[in-house]
This record gives structure tokens, sequence and C-alpha cells, in this order.
């Protein structure tokens, strides 16, 4: 991963610094670019929330070879890990690699890895036009997520995705408010409960699951669930379009413990290493996500960084599993970390 990191500071020079540590300190309100909104003060929260997160360390056990193996929105994962979408590589990320060859890297590498990887959206059109194209290639392994736009454009992006042949579509409600659309003059916008309903209702009719980005409140994810929605992400964008918002892992908990067992419940937000894997799972989550670090690997190593970059997260959350007595992905609750309670 050295090596795949040296490339990627090189390629992404100007857009991302990929600091030793990805905290959001060297890139304040670097967007577009890989940096944190306004003071960044978002982004940094995300860092900060998890790093407070401490946990019990246990080693009277038997677990030695935990299985890292789960099962969410029907998909069987080889840890609870997918990639999060992001695109967007010219004005994002330095343009590089092309968003073919970005999108190869992190849809691929994570199929290869027993993963899924999720695609982004936006503009110009050539972004969803690259995953669409990646996950049909794949078999239909890769989850597109739709940004909310106005009108008929996010009925034929919903429509396209489904084309592709994958199982689920995301949609990243967090993204209303991205500066980057907004510069572009292209109109989303937060929707309504009614709106919701029908997008739901439609993909189910088209036999898809629906999974519903940028839930930061107990009440909007109950409201979500009772939407009909399939899953939910814990997410404030990366702290890229509100600054000065809790870190997820703050409101993960309450969030679980209001929906959980009711929809699959995803996160992510300064998810940096296996270990961060591990808390997320801890607090309440299904399954996590991370972004930033999936670019840095799909810049500076292809389809094979993402690929190393997967294996380094899996050794860790396997060593964290193993030093906290957690034989199964389920068996990690939030007795295994320093007061915080069942």
């Amino acid at each position: 991963m050295k090596e795949v990191r040296n490339t990627a500071r090189e390629k992404m020079k100007g857009y991302c610094r990929v600091c030793p540590v990805c905290d959001g300190r060297a890139c304040v309100g670097e967007v577009p670019g890989m940096g944190g909104l306004g003071t960044a003060a978002s982004f940094k929260n995300n860092i900060e929330a998890l790093r407070k997160v401490r946990l019990n360390m246990r080693l009277l056990h038997d677990v030695k070879e935990p299985d890292t193996t789960v099962s969410v929105l029907g998909l069987d994962l080889d840890m609870p890990l997918l990639a999060a979408p992001i695109g967007g590589v010219e004005f994002n990320m330095g343009g590089k690699i092309t968003e073919e060859e970005y999108v190869d890297a992190v849809l691929g590498g994570c199929v290869d890895k027993g993963l899924i990887g999720c695609g982004g959206d936006g503009v110009p059109p050539f972004i969803h036009e690259s995953v669409n194209e990646a996950i049909a290639s794949l078999g239909g392994k890769g989850i597109p997520f739709i940004k909310p736009w106005e009108g008929e454009e996010m009925w034929e992006k919903l429509e396209k995705a489904k084309n592709a042949g994958c199982s689920i579509v995301g949609m990243d409600v967090d993204a209303a408010g991205l500066v980057t659309l907004r510069k572009m003059g292209r109109p989303v916008s937060p929707k309504t409960p009614d709106e919701l309903r029908e997008i739901v209702a439609k993909m189910h009719e088209w036999g898809l699951k629906f999974v519903l980005k940028g839930i930061m409140t107990p009440d909007e994810a109950s409201l979500a669930s009772e939407i009909g929605v399939d899953g939910i992400v814990v997410s404030n964008h990366g702290g890229r379009v509100l600054d000065h918002t809790p870190g997820t892992a703050e409101v993960l908990p309450a969030i679980a413990d209001a929906v959980a067992g009711k929809m699959s419940i995803l996160a992510d937000g300064g998810v940096r290493d296996g270990v961060d894997v591990f808390k997320m799972v801890a607090l309440g989550a299904d399954a996590v996500m991370i972004g930033r670090p999936f670019s840095v690997a799909a810049v500076g190593g292809l389809r094979e960084g993402v690929a190393a970059y997967i294996d380094q997260i899996k050794g860790q959350l396997v060593q964290a599993m193993v030093l906290t007595g957690s034989g199964t992905i389920k068996a990690i609750g939030r007795d295994r970390l320093y007061n915080i309670g069942a």
C-alpha cells in the first residue's frame, strides 16, 4: 500500500494530499476536491467521533479464526464492507486516470475480494454511464447511487440503473446540497415522504431493493422505515454538504436503537481501517461504507490497489475480532466497546 499511496499522491496533486492520516485538516474547504465543506467541521467530526470509541480487549477465549462473512440486503459479503459511491475523477481527484478506469478499479476490485462497490452519479453523464457499464460487465455486482434530481432526469437514471442488471439501487439524498452540482446549475433537492414512497414502490415493482443514504437522526430513520426503504446509510456525505454536523459514529447508536431489525443499517464517515469497521458494527451498523481511502487506492493502484487495500482492512478487522473475542460479525455488539454499554 505504500507504493499505491505514493503513486496516488503524485496523481492527485492539487486535489488530495494523501495525508498519512486522512482527517480533513489539510483540505479544509476544498470542494470540489476531496476536502470537507466550509470549516470541514463535519469531516473532522466523523474522524473524531470514531477516535473516541475504544475497544474492550479480551483474550480468555477460543476465538482464533473469526468468521467475517455477512449477508446484507441479500448480498453475501466476505466482510461487512462496501465501497462508498464517489464519482467525478476529473474535478475531484485530478483526472490522471479516466472515470472508466476508476469505476472498474473500485467495483471490480471489490468483486475480486468478495465485496460490492457502489457507484456515484453526477455531471457530466459519463459518470453514471461508466458505473452502469461496469455493473453490467460484472454481472450486476454493484450498487448505483442516483442523486436526488428533480423531474424526469431522476426517473431516467433509475431506469438505466435497473437495466444494468443490479439488484439494489441507492439514492444519496444527502447530495441535495452539493456545491459541485449547484455550480453546474443542475437541480437536486430533498425528497418528501410521498416522493420517496413513489420511488420505493417503483423499485419494488422492478424487483429492486432501495437504499437511502444521508440519514442522520432517529426520526428520519424511523420515517424511512415507514416509507418502506430496504436500507439506510447513516451519512453526512463525508462532510461535503453541511458544515458542523455531528460525526456519524455519534448518531449511529440512537439510529440503530430506533430501526434495528426493521431494515438494513449501513454507515460511513471517517472509516479508515478495519478497527473502524469493527467500531461501526459494534455501534449498530450491519455493514460499513468507506469512501476516500478507496479513491486513493483506485487512483494509486487501479484494481490491484483496491484489492490490496481490502486485504489490509480485512487483516485489521480479523485482528480486532480475535483480540475482543468476537468469533462472528453478529458477536460484535456494544459490549465490545469500552464505557458504551449494551
